[in-house]
Formats: structure tokens, C-alpha cells, sequence
């Protein structure tokens, strides 16, 4: 009796089977790896494959299709190359690549490909952008016209950052373009804008030290940091500033400020390159291939000042780009150049004077925020590109030992405090305030004659007494009032004051209670 309910049991059993609706077909494409080389290779078999398409090569290994061809596909890998083998099967997808985006991400460290990399668990976020997207047309986009302060001297006064603009730092190894780009980052830390920084090609030590400092001002909670160390594939290098920037684009849908710092753009070309001549690319002026510009124009392009119909947000983007015995007419800077709306240019030359930052404000340009400028800085700026220029081309004729008159000397004193009054040290950003009465102290002469401890403890003299007494220097910079003549006497006042308060308070042998403010 039992075996009998047992065979009725597995006859209606087969029965609902046969009974049951067939499955439908279901079509996998699949081909094969015909080489591997290192970070890229070339696949067979997939005559229907797209450009851009993600290919599967199991084990958790992507690629990007790069090249189409007649009987074969030139693939860039996501992963290491030794995760394939000549022969493996490879899958269509039929997806481009995405990355995961939104609001969660902020605060984590993740890899070129939005993949968490600082053991706090997955990202949680069910929000996926693709890497690759058009960016927004003319009828999308706004005019520049609110300031994007970044708290230095020289840059707020004389090369000013708009929101929405997209502004290039370069200059050659060693001169302080990340560290421009981190005091920036951390000058937005009680502004509410959102900020990214996409590390392409960098030690791991050097980007901890920056996931370190932005910690240390409080700004690492609303900051995504991307990596794509030199120890990764060239494919993630090359994939990284695109994934940031589709995360940029989704906070700036929402209606926030984004700033974007993409670390650096020569070394996503390097990438690039790599790659075209793996895949055996012809190469074009200095070894480039031909679409260079086109890799990184669609790139910055996306970046803007948005208007209602785009999320009514902002992307600003500072790319960073390295010269080389300072050649600013190599092939990568100069299309940058041409690019992005104005650049930052870090100097040698004031490095060796130990000018920080080494801004040059000769070649320095900014088209695009002046127009968003507080008009009080605008009118500072003016007087200070002038006197520093004269001031140059007099130190210059004063190296041959030609003897000077006292209007010359005077002239040379002035310029060379006003030189000294723009220097900064790192991680201490400036509000715009106290930015404008330092510059006017300097203008006026009032650091005339002081040595570099002297002119520091003055400057934080300065500051402390507009801590004290500067609500209408703030309320002048909030409502973007000018700067008239009662303005700038009674910062003038004000600083004379704070400078001889100061030289009275060492002269009685007192404690210096302002020195560490400069």
C-alpha cells in the first residue's frame, strides 16, 4: 500500500509537469577570448556586440567593448587581465556601465566602479546612472553668477570660481595643485555643497593623506572619495572621472551644489593612451591618439549651472592637469585649456620664493567668475594684478644692481608685501571677509617694510579684530554692496588699529594672543 501512494504521488507529480506551460527560449550570446593582454582583450564570436556594451567573463571580471571590428571585438577589462584565460566564454549584457549613485554614497571611500572601499559595508543604494550619458544642452543651462569661494586670497580676489564653472589648476610635480583642491573642498564644509573627489592614478598613501585631512575639517560626511590608484587597471583609470561625474549629475538633479575635483587629467590621458595602443590604435601628435580631446570635452562638458528643467542644481569642476618644465603649450594642457573656462597656473618660479599658494596671476585666468565675484573683491582684484605685475617687472630690472631711487624702492616694498600678503598656509581657508581687509591692508601699505613673521602676526591681528568689529565687512561681501570710499577708510582704520594694538602688546612683552590665526 505504500509503494502504491508512492507511485500515484510521482505519476501526478510528472503529469503536472507535462501539464505545465513550456519554458520560454531563452537566447544567450556568447563568444570567446582570443587574447589577453594586459588590461585588455580581444574577443570573437559576438557579432551583434554594441559600443560601450559591458561583456561578462564570469568570476565577477567585466570589460568595456572599445573597438569594433569585422571577426573580433577590442575589450577593456575592469579587473585584472590574469582573471581570464585564451579560450574562456564571454556573455553580452546588453547594459553599459553604471554605478550606483545618490545621497548614501556620501562619506564612503569607493573605487573607480562605486564599489566600497572602506570596509563599511555595501553602499545600500538601489539607484544605478550609466558612466556614459549626453550632457545637458544650452536650453538646460543657466549663467554663472553665484561665487564658489575656496577660502585662498589669491584665487577668491583675483581668479574667482563661479558655481557651475569649470576651471583648470596646473602646473608642474610638486606645487600644490591637490592641496589647492582640498582647500577648497574644505572651505565648503558650512556652505551645503555636496563634494567629490576622483583620485586617478595616485598613491594609495597620497589619497589617504587627503581622506585624512578632510576628515580632520569636518567635511569628509559630505564628500564622495573615488579612487583609481595606480595599482589598479588602466580601465578603471579610465572609467573613474566619468563614474564621478554621473554621481555629480545625480546630486545636482536633486537641486544641490556639486563640487567635483578630478585628480588629475594627465594621468587619465596616460590611461587612455595605454589602452588605444594595446588595442593598437594609430597614434597622433605626441604619440596621443586622435580622440583625446573628444575623451575629455564630453567629460567636463557635463558639468554647468542647470536650470529648473535639469534639477535647477550646479557641477563645478576643478580638473587637474600636470606640466612638465612648465610647458603649458604641451598637447594635454592645451586642450584643457581650451576646455574649461579659465586655469589656475601654479609656478616653479614662485615655488622656489617659497610663495604658497604658487599662484601666478599673469597667466592666471578666470572667464567665467568674475561675474559672480562680490563686486567689494572685484575692486580689490583689479589694484592687485596691477601692482603686482609693475612690482615684477621692477624686481627683474632690480637684480642688475642698478641703483634706485626712493619712489622705485617704495614701489618695490609695496609690491613685494602685497606679494607676501597672499601667501597661505595650507588647510586654513579664509572667509572672503577677512580676506578683503588683509588685501586692503596690504594695498594701503600697512605691511610695508615687515619681514614674513611680522606680516603674519599682523595678519592675524587683522582677523581677530574683524571677529570683533567686522559685521559690515560681512553684510558688504553677503549683499554684494561695493566698495566706496567710507568702506574701504573704515577698514583701513580698522586694521591700523589691530596692527598697532598688536606692536603696543609686544613691545609690553605680552603674550601674542593672534599668532596662531596667521
Amino acid at each position: 500500500m505504500p509503494h502504491d501512494s508512492l507511485r500515484d504521488g510521482t505519476d501526478d507529480l510528472l503529469q503536472a509537469v507535462l501539464d505545465a506551460p513550456a519554458p520560454k527560449p531563452h537566447l544567450s550570446e556568447i563568444g570567446t577570448v582570443a587574447e589577453i593582454g594586459d588590461g585588455i582583450a580581444i574577443v570573437t564570436g559576438l557579432a551583434r556586440a554594441l559600443v560601450d556594451e559591458v561583456l561578462d567573463f564570469g568570476g565577477g571580471l567585466s570589460g568595456i567593448v572599445f573597438d569594433l571590428e569585422q571577426d573580433r571585438l577590442g575589450v577593456v577589462l575592469l579587473g585584472p587581465s590574469e582573471a581570464v584565460a585564451p579560450g574562456a566564454d564571454v556573455r553580452r549584457t546588453g547594459r553599459v556601465v553604471s554605478v550606483p549613485v545618490g545621497s548614501r554614497l556620501l562619506g564612503r571611500v569607493v573605487d573607480g566602479l562605486g564599489r566600497p572601499r572602506d570596509d563599511r559595508g555595501p553602499i545600500g543604494s538601489d539607484l544605478f546612472r550609466p558612466i556614459e550619458v549626453d550632457a545637458p544642452g544650452i536650453l538646460d543651462r543657466r549663467p554663472v553668477t553665484r561665487p564658489l569661494a575656496t577660502g585662498l586670497k589669491a584665487i577668491d580676489a583675483a581668479v574667482p570660481v563661479g558655481m557651475g564653472q569649470r576651471e583648470l589648476i596646473v602646473g608642474d610635480r610638486q606645487t600644490g595643485k591637490t592641496s589647492i583642491a582640498i582647500d577648497a573642498i574644505l572651505n565648503q564644509k558650512d556652505t551645503g555643497v555636496l563634494c567629490i573627489y576622483c583620485a586617478i592614478g595616485q598613491r594609495g598613501d597620497a589619497v589617504a593623506k587627503v581622506i585624512g585631512a578632510l576628515r580632520d575639517g569636518g567635511v569628509m560626511e559630505n564628500t564622495i572619495v573615488m579612487s583609481a590608484g595606480d595599482e589598479e587597471t588602466p580601465g578603471q583609470a579610465y572609467v573613474a572621472p566619468y563614474a564621478a561625474m554621473s554621481m555629480a549629475e545625480a546630486l545636482a538633479a536633486d537641486g544641490r551644489d556639486v563640487l567635483i575635483v578630478l585628480d588629475d587629467l594627465t594621468r587619465h590621458a596616460h590611461s587612455y593612451r595605454e589602452l588605444s595602443l594595446l588595442l593598437r590604435r594609430p597614434p597622433g601628435r605626441e604619440a596621443f591618439p586622435g580622440d583625446i580631446f573628444y575623451v575629455h570635452a564630453r567629460l567636463l562638458e557635463r558639468a554647468g549651472q542647470f536650470g529648473p528643467g535639469a534639477g535647477g542644481g550646479s557641477i563645478t569642476a576643478l580638473p587637474v592637469v600636470e606640466t612638465q618644465a612648465a610647458n603649458l603649450s604641451a598637447y594635454i594642457p592645451t586642450n584643457l585649456i581650451s576646455i574649461t573656462d579659465g586655469q589656475i597656473y601654479l609656478s616653479p618660479r614662485l615655488v622656489r620664493k617659497n610663495q604658497f599658494p604658487a599662484v601666478d596671476l599673469g597667466v592666471s585666468v578666470s572667464r567665467v567668475g568674475g561675474k559672480a565675484q562680490a563686486p567689494a573683491l572685484r575692486e580689490v582684484a583689479g589694484n592687485l594684478r596691477v601692482t603686482l605685475s609693475q612690482f615684477e617687472e621692477l624686481e627683474e630690472f632690480a637684480r642688475f644692481g642698478t641703483r634706485l631711487d626712493d619712489e622705485t624702492r617704495a614701489r618695490l616694498s609695496r609690491g613685494a608685501a602685497v606679494r607676501a600678503a597672499l601667501r597661505q598656509p595650507e588647510r586654513e581657508p579664509m572667509p572672503a571677509s577677512d580676506q578683503l581687509a588683509v588685501l586692503i591692508a596690504a594695498m594701503e601699505g600697512l605691511f610695508d617694510g615687515m619681514d614674513e613673521p611680522a606680516l603674519a602676526a599682523a595678519t592675524g591681528a587683522i582677523r581677530a579684530a574683524l571677529r570683533d568689529d567686522g559685521d559690515a565687512a560681512r553684510e558688504m561681501i553677503a549683499s554684494g554692496r561695493r566698495l566706496d570710499d567710507q568702506d574701504r577708510a573704515r577698514i583701513v582704520d580698522l586694521a591700523r588699529a589691530a596692527i598697532g594694538e598688536r606692536g603696543q602688546m609686544n613691545a609690553e612683552g605680552r603674550e601674542d594672543p593672534h599668532g596662531s590665526d596667521a
